[in-house]
């Protein structure tokens, strides 16, 4: 983990919890002792340096986090550095949508927009039916909804719902009991909770319905 603000302090804490073993890279001194006995190990390098990378072990991890957001050429550098080392998956914070083209033109595996994709995912939680709502890159969207009228008091093949709305339901909870994988023969009731994935203008037509 390369930087230790707040994302990729909890990235790194998130992993410990994990079982993953962790190396924590931060170039401010009182950061590294700040996280001294939090993480598997924690140095205080010069991330842009790939030498000073190779020297703290950077080069023995098949996978590196970069949490550097403020300063675009010290994330973009360190990415650098780690792709020279031959890290396999190199995953990187992005600030903008500029800077997310750069870091994917200098080859990070993956490029992350924490802030980007929390406020969408709230904005569907707020404005919507949704209880949960995870978009990916390839316009691809899963929502956690209550069954929609459409669906309740009948099997899943009863409803047709991929037929007819293009999605997929991957998931039901009914109250008290736990989340159970959907088969065709899923028999829904009305206060049931239901896993949809598909296309998100699909996912979200969908769960409007709710």
């Amino acid at each position: 983990m390369l930087g230790l603000g707040r994302f990729g302090s909890a990235v790194a804490r998130s992993l410990v919890q994990l079982g993953h073993d962790v190396l924590a890279v931060d170039e401010r001194a009182d950061i590294v002792q700040k996280y001294a006995s939090d993480f598997t190990h924690v140095v205080a390098a010069d991330t842009t340096d790939t030498e000073a990378l190779r020297q703290i072990g950077a080069d023995q991890f098949s996978i590196a986090v970069v949490g550097i957001g403020t300063d675009i050429e010290a994330s973009v550098l360190t990415v650098l550095g780690l792709l020279d080392l031959g890290v396999q998956e190199v995953w990187a914070k992005a600030i903008s949508g500029k800077h997310a083209a750069i870091l994917e033109r200098v080859g990070a595996t993956h490029v992350i927009r924490p802030e980007s994709q929390m406020g969408k995912r709230v904005a569907h939680l707020v404005t919507g039916t949704m209880t949960d709502f995870i978009e990916f890159d390839d316009g691809f969207a899963i929502a956690r909804t209550k069954a929609p009228e459409c669906t309740t008091n009948r099997t899943l093949t009863e409803s047709n719902v991929r037929q007819k709305y293009g999605v997929t339901v991957v998931g039901l909870k009914t109250r008290g009991e736990d989340f159970t994988y959907a088969k065709a023969d899923t028999y829904v009731t009305v206060g049931d909770e239901l896993i949809v994935s598909g296309p998100t203008p699909k996912v979200e037509a969908y769960c409007a319905l709710s």
